[in-house]
């Protein structure tokens, strides 16, 4: 888990922080650290990104503006998709079950939850499992005892 918020937090940077040098945005280095900081936080980078676009169109780069615009909304996207294939690579759980646990987390508990909905579903997943296969087992044994 710790490793897909990190990794995420990692590549949003990165890739905002590249978007803000080609954009020429001051401070890009400044803003790069910000954006990690609040993707670890679980806040994600948009807010940075965000101010940087309204930043663009208010200095009068409207074309620059858009482009970055475009890039901003592939960055923040990639937080809803790489997170939950890294957390599937370290768990051998659906990803189905793995966004609704983030999901459903988030609701119910808020930022905490972003932890606490995964390892909830994974734990009631894993022994939902044991218990059925432990019960197909038993009908195994008893057919075969007949």
């Amino acid at each position: 888990m710790a490793l897909g918020v990190a990794v995420t937090a990692v590549v949003q940077a990165v890739l905002g922080g590249i978007g803000l040098v080609v954009a020429g945005v001051p401070l890009a280095g400044f803003l790069t650290a910000l954006m990690f900081v609040l993707a670890v936080a679980q806040i994600g980078a948009g807010p940075v990104l965000l101010l940087a676009v309204a930043w663009l169109y208010w200095s009068g780069d409207r074309w620059t503006a858009m482009a970055f615009l475009v890039w901003a909304l592939f960055v923040i996207s990639i937080d809803n998709v790489l997170r939950p294939l890294l957390i599937k690579r370290g768990a051998d759980l659906p990803l189905v079950l793995i966004f609704a646990g983030v999901i459903g987390g988030l609701l119910a508990f808020g930022v905490v939850g972003l932890f606490v909905g995964p390892v909830v579903l994974a734990v009631a997943y894993t022994e939902l499992s044991a218990w059925v296969s432990a019960d197909a087992q038993e009908r195994d044994d008893s057919s075969a005892a007949t």
